[in-house]
């Protein structure tokens, strides 16, 4: 009996050497998590964990404290900067947030702050950067303003260059008596901001004029009232875009110009199951790294829906909802493999792993799920 016992405890070490030396040999499958989290004063600040894609695991690394509500990140393509939104109101006596950068240490994923500004207006939600990294660009939520600011070469950010203020306001009280600019992305070829006006309902198109700082409106798009406009996403085949709206739960498709910076709308669906009656906001939303499906959160019913994608359309065929298993799902990511989906739930301090089924878009949980406090982004980058 001792015997077979010894047998048994022998095999399974054996199988987890194995399978810890298969990850390990798997570098393109090994990534650094980064966790921006809501946090103030000497509290805990932006996470660092090690997922590892071949068995969906987390490890912690290391934690970058002090920093004030990093609650959303952005990685310099290089993947040797991290830049987050300080999301705050009051910066140095000033009524505005800050935006911070931090270098990425190869060697471990640490981090090490750089610099830290003005982001121009209060509460900076949303923060991304160009494929050359010479530029970031901030949506400031209560101040109702996107920003534009140079990155220097060693990291260190410089004060915006130009301040978009935007102006109007929507049906629903309390939540669109004013701007309230929700996100900024850059479209593929990088020629164009496209940006997210929750409070006026607007997504609104500015062409980039890196060499003075600048950028010029080019077009707005006036989505439904009352929707709420929050995040966009591009499709990888780069002729879509959608965008998730957090007031009316419903997900927009669009065609895109690319000359023009236009979008054109092509489909709306629900992110509730239908009877659904609470109370409920949504999100984050993304494509699969193969464009088969997309994937929005929703906070209240506390799931991510699914939707297959037809690639030549951009119509949208519902596949699924799966539970978040916590409460206030506000980021989730894909790990760029896209065998895996993590989510950030605020409110229950966890994030979850689930399994992507990547024939029928369906997501599983795994079992792996770590407590985190006020979990609001996740961001990946290889090992190398």
């Amino acid at each position: 009996m001792k015997e077979k016992l010894l047998l048994l405890i022998t095999a399974f070490l054996m199988m987890h050497t194995l399978q810890a030396e298969k990850s390990l040999n798997n570098p393109s499958e090994q990534f650094y998590l980064y966790v921006g989290a809501y946090s103030q004063g000497a509290e805990e600040g932006i996470y660092v964990y090690r997922f590892d894609a071949l068995e969906g695991d987390i490890t912690y690394i290391s934690t970058a404290k002090g920093v004030e509500n990093p609650s959303y990140l952005a990685i310099h393509p290089k993947k040797n900067l991290l830049i987050a939104v300080n999301e705050t109101g009051d910066y140095n006596g000033e009524k505005s947030g800050a935006v911070s950068s931090f270098a990425i240490d190869p060697s471990n994923g640490s981090l090490h702050q750089l610099s830290q500004v003005a982001s121009g207006g209060g509460a900076p939600c949303y923060v991304s950067i160009d494929h050359s990294g010479s530029h970031a660009f901030v949506a400031n939520y209560s101040g109702g303003s996107f920003v534009m600011l140079p990155i220097q070469a060693h990291g260190k950010l410089m004060d915006f260059t130009d301040l978009k203020q935007q102006k109007g306001s929507k049906s629903i009280a309390g939540r669109q008596d004013k701007p309230h600019a929700h996100g900024i992305v850059l479209d593929p070829k990088q020629k164009f901001a496209i940006a997210t006006d929750l409070g006026a309902d607007e997504v609104i198109s500015y062409a980039i004029d890196r060499k003075n700082g600048k950028l010029i409106q080019s077009s707005v798009f006036n989505i439904d009232a009352g929707s709420g406009p929050r995040h966009l996403t591009f499709h990888p085949n780069k002729k879509l875009a959608f965008v998730i709206s957090e007031l009316n739960s419903t997900i927009s498709s669009f065609g895109y110009d690319a000359k023009t910076g236009a979008l054109t709308l092509l489909s709306t669906v629900p992110t509730l199951p239908e009877g659904f009656a609470e109370k409920n906001t949504c999100a984050d939303i993304h494509v699969s790294p193969d464009g088969k499906f997309l994937y929005g959160s929703n906070r209240g019913h506390d799931s991510i829906v699914i939707y297959k994608i037809d690639q030549k359309t951009g119509n949208l065929t519902y596949v699924d909802h799966t539970s978040v298993k916590g409460k206030t799902p506000r980021n989730f990511v894909i790990d760029p493999t896209g065998k895996f989906l993590l989510v950030a739930n605020q409110n229950t301090n966890n994030i979850v792993v689930f399994k992507v089924d990547q024939e029928t878009g369906k997501l599983r949980s795994n079992g792996v799920e770590i407590q985190v406090k006020k979990p609001v982004c996740l961001k990946m980058i290889p090992i190398l």
